[in-house]
Parts: C-alpha cells; structure tokens; sequence
C-alpha cells in the first residue's frame, strides 16, 4: 500500500500558520523570536524547491545533492539562530507567568 504524505503535509501548514498569528496577537516572543518561528516557514519553502531542483537536474533526491541539501538545510540554521538570538533578548521582566 502506497501513501503519499503530501496532502498531510499541506494541511500541516494551517495549524502552523494559526500558531503564528496567536504568537504575533499574544505578544508573547519578542518580534526577532517571531521573526525565527516565520523563517521556519523559509527554511520549508526553499527545501520543497531544492527537492524539485534536485530531481528535475539530478534526476536525485534532494538527501542525494549535498550542495542544495546543504543550502536548504543552511535555511533552518538561519531560523534557529534568530529565534534562539530573539530569546536570548528577551525583556523577561514583561513575562506573564499566570
């Protein structure tokens, strides 16, 4: 039996779409935390093109091009590191822990 992850994996996107607008509405992140969280967002965009890149060119899966693997991957770092960087300046002095 065949399945194809792909309709989940659209539909996935909604409730992460939700997520961000309660995270922009709440205020809980600092705006450069948020800015990570809509990276995220980036970081799938560009491997959803380097996978198609990877097998229109390379007639490969992206796992087997190391150099768009790599720059796809490069997108997530990004990510991490402007929401760990958004954390880190975080006022906590303006935290609700109710």
């Amino acid at each position: 039996m065949d399945f194809d992850p792909a309709p989940l994996f659209a539909l996935s996107l909604l409730p992460y779409l939700l997520f961000l607008r309660w995270l922009k509405r709440s205020e809980a992140l600092p705006e450069l935390a948020l800015w990570g969280f809509r990276l995220t967002l980036l970081f799938v965009l560009m491997t959803i093109g380097a996978a198609v890149l990877a097998l229109r060119c390379c007639n490969a899966e992206l796992v087997a091009v190391d150099v768009l693997h790599g720059g796809a991957e490069a997108f997530l770092t990004l990510a991490n590191a402007v929401l760990v960087i958004g954390l880190l300046r975080s006022d906590t002095s303006r935290m609700n822990n109710s």
